[in-house]
This record gives structure tokens, C-alpha cells and sequence, in this order.
């Protein structure tokens, strides 16, 4: 393949161990311009210390990443842009004016992950791709509020994703589901379904796990996404009581992001352990016995299952829970939707260490043949390609 000048236009940093999408990002531009690719990524951050880090791991002049920090306090002008705009604010004045100046110049693919990245594309359809990682009209996020802001939220959200997804000629989807849905959307648009893309040396995986001598069921994730805030109620009001109930014994773990102040009302459930914001998160994949997560609704990969299926962590979970990855129940996780068969398939791991070994073995080797960087970045190049034919 020939090289190509392409620019990224990225709405986290690519940081292997951040956002879930910074997870991909880092995988993405890693491996674009060690193919030889002339890319140049235009990068949203937080804060100042993501900017050092990611200076860090891709230093110049190897990478061309040109970091821009959110504005926090916006004007009256800002406001009524993201009104009409849904959230564009989280890119700069500085950022839309140095990414204007480069796609004056010549560049073969401008590339916009996430779909709200694509308000910078509009201008340059053509030879723009843009990667559609979730949907919230196939969500559902609004839903559970009545709320007069909440249905404002949702007629402004649902009609700006309708709008970019018929703008486009081309995108990338992350499972099927996603790209059949763009397709009914947009029946002219070209979608290419594209997985994520993980770094396996990332997440080392040990041949033996340890067994717990009081099992231990976990859900991990971040707790302000809708998905996993469903995942956490369903597992700790209509889950977690019938699977103690079965192994007496049994603790339940859950970690990540915002976990204690989003879960604060279950806090008194018995053997329920909490912890958020922990510095590093793999100790707590290895310690677990099954990951059990189960959202009500939720679009796109789930990263955290992933993680799981990396770290050699037993997963029972929902459709929705492996979407875009060609995994199968009672081989490489307990996959399920009614709450009875979620219960039996968790308790049925909890009591057999063999049947874990034997799950966490297929799930690695799974997710090494389909979302490894050498598939997924060739794949992406390959999306390139067809765009410039």
C-alpha cells in the first residue's frame, strides 16, 4: 500500500491505559505511523498532565500529535454553538483553527473518531472517514428521566446524530449492529466494519489464575456511562441476591470511575466492596473470579469485556456485552439476556475453577485472532484505500 498523509482527529488522548477509547487511539496512531503513514493527530485533553503524557509516549519528531485542552469556562457564543452543535464544545477555538489550516493543504484521508468529531468534517466529505463507536439513539441514555431538560437532551442529541450520520459518504462502525443502523440511516453511505484494536502486551496473561477461596463476582467500568450504570443495578438489586443466596460464600467487587458516588444507595448490601477511582485497575481484573456485566441497553464494543477476555478474567454477560466480538455462549463467555440464565452461568463458573481456566484460555485466544493491532490498523488501511479508489 502506498503511504498516505492522513490526519486524526482524536477526542481523548491515545493513552493505553485512560479512556476506553484512548485504549484504541493509542493502538491507531502507533501503529499508522509505524507503517510509514504521515500522520498528524489533533488530540483533545482534560488537563495538563494528559499533554505531558502524551508527549511522553509518542515524542517528537517520530509523531506529529498537537494537543489541545477543552475550555472550561465558555462564553454565551460557545454555549449556543454547542446547542446547535452537540457536544462540539469539547473543541477549542485553537484546535478548529490549526485543523482548518492543515486540511488546506494536501492529505489524502482526514479521519474523525467518534462521531461527534465529525462537526470538523463537514467542509471535507470526501475525503473524510468518520468511526462510529456507540449510538445514543440505540442507547437509550435519555430514557429514564421524564425531565423537561432530559427530553430537550434528547430531541437535540438524537437529531444531531441523525443529521452527521446522513452527512456522511463513508464511516467505519465498530460491530454489525452499528453499521446496520447507519445503513437505515444513511442507505448510501459506505460503512466498514472495523473492531478495536488492543495492545496484548499491555495485559499480560497468567496460565494459572489463583482461586479464591471466597469467590469473588465483579463489574468494572465506568459508572457515568449509562451502560454500566445499568449493568451495576441490575447486578446488585435482581442478580446479586439470588447468586449469594446460591454461594453463600460469594463477595461482589465493583470498581471504577465515579463508583462510590453513582452506587451510593447500595452501599449497605452485604459482602459488597467499592472502590473508585483506584490508580491501577488490572489488579483488580486478576482478582475477581467472573466479570458479570449486564447492561440494559448499550451500543459498540465494550472495552472493559476486553480487558476481561486480555487479562484471562471469566465473563458472563449480555449480546450487548460481547457486541463486535464473535464470541459464543459456553465457550468463550456465559452470554445470556434473562436474568435467570445470567445467574445460572455465573454460579456454574463461581463453583467450577476448571470451567474458568478452560473459558479464560478461549477468550484470550479469541480476542488475539480478531482485535489484535496488525488486524485492526491493516484493516483501517485498508478502509484508506477503498477511499482513494
Amino acid at each position: 500500500m502506498k503511504l498516505l498523509r492522513i490526519i486524526l482527529l482524536l477526542p481523548v488522548p491515545p493513552l493505553p491505559f485512560s479512556s476506553a477509547a484512548g485504549r484504541w487511539f493509542y493502538v491507531l496512531v502507533k501503529g499508522l505511523v509505524e507503517r510509514g503513514h504521515n500522520v498528524t493527530s489533533f488530540v483533545v485533553c482534560n488537563e495538563l498532565e494528559e499533554i505531558g503524557k502524551v508527549d511522553s509516549l509518542f515524542p517528537q519528531p517520530n509523531y506529529d500529535i498537537r494537543c489541545y485542552l477543552i475550555h472550561k469556562n465558555q462564553g454565551m457564543i460557545q454555549k449556543t454553538r454547542s446547542f446547535q452543535r452537540p457536544y462540539s464544545y469539547t473543541f477549542s477555538p485553537e484546535l478548529q483553527r490549526d485543523l482548518a489550516i492543515e486540511l488546506v493543504q494536501p492529505y489524502d484521508v482526514f479521519h474523525c473518531e467518534v462521531l461527534w468529531s465529525s462537526w470538523l468534517g463537514l467542509k471535507y466529505k470526501e475525503r473524510t472517514v468518520v468511526n462510529v463507536h456507540y449510538l445514543f439513539t440505540i442507547d437509550g441514555i435519555f430514557e429514564h428521566s421524564k425531565s423537561l431538560e432530559f427530553q430537550l437532551r434528547r430531541f437535540i442529541t438524537y437529531r444531531a446524530e441523525h443529521k452527521l450520520l446522513k452527512a456522511f459518504p463513508r464511516f467505519i462502525a465498530l460491530s454489525e449492529r452499528l453499521a446496520k443502523y447507519i445503513h437505515q440511516i444513511n442507505p448510501q453511505a459506505l460503512v466498514h466494519t472495523v473492531p478495536l484494536g488492543l495492545d496484548f502486551s499491555m495485559y499480560p496473561f497468567r496460565e494459572q489464575k489463583q482461586i479464591n477461596q471466597q469467590p469473588i463476582v465483579g463489574l468494572i467500568g465506568g459508572f457515568n456511562w449509562t451502560p454500566t450504570y445499568s449493568a451495576a443495578q441490575r447486578l446488585l438489586t435482581r442478580l446479586w441476591p439470588e447468586i449469594k443466596r446460591l454461594v453463600p460464600q460469594a463477595k461482589l467487587q465493583i470498581v471504577g470511575r465515579f463508583a462510590k458516588s453513582a452506587l451510593a444507595a447500595f452501599t449497605s448490601i452485604e459482602d459488597l466492596e467499592i472502590y473508585e477511582d483506584v490508580p491501577d485497575i488490572l489488579p483488580y481484573f486478576a482478582n475477581i473470579d467472573v466479570m458479570l456485566y449486564a447492561p440494559i441497553s448499550g451500543s459498540g464494543m465494550k472495552v472493559k469485556i476486553m480487558e476481561a477476555f486480555a487479562l484471562g478474567t471469566p465473563v458472563v454477560t449480555t449480546s450487548d456485552g460481547v457486541e463486535g466480538i464473535p464470541a459464543d455462549d459456553g465457550i468463550h463467555a456465559g452470554i445470556c439476556e434473562d436474568d435467570l440464565g445470567l445467574i445460572a452461568r455465573t454460579v456454574e463458573l463461581l463453583e467450577n475453577p476448571f470451567l474458568q481456566q478452560e473459558r479464560r484460555i478461549k477468550a484470550r485466544q479469541l480476542l488475539e485472532s480478531y482485535c489484535n493491532p496488525q488486524i485492526t490498523v491493516t484493516q483501517i488501511e485498508q478502509v484508506y484505500q477503498a477511499m482513494l479508489q
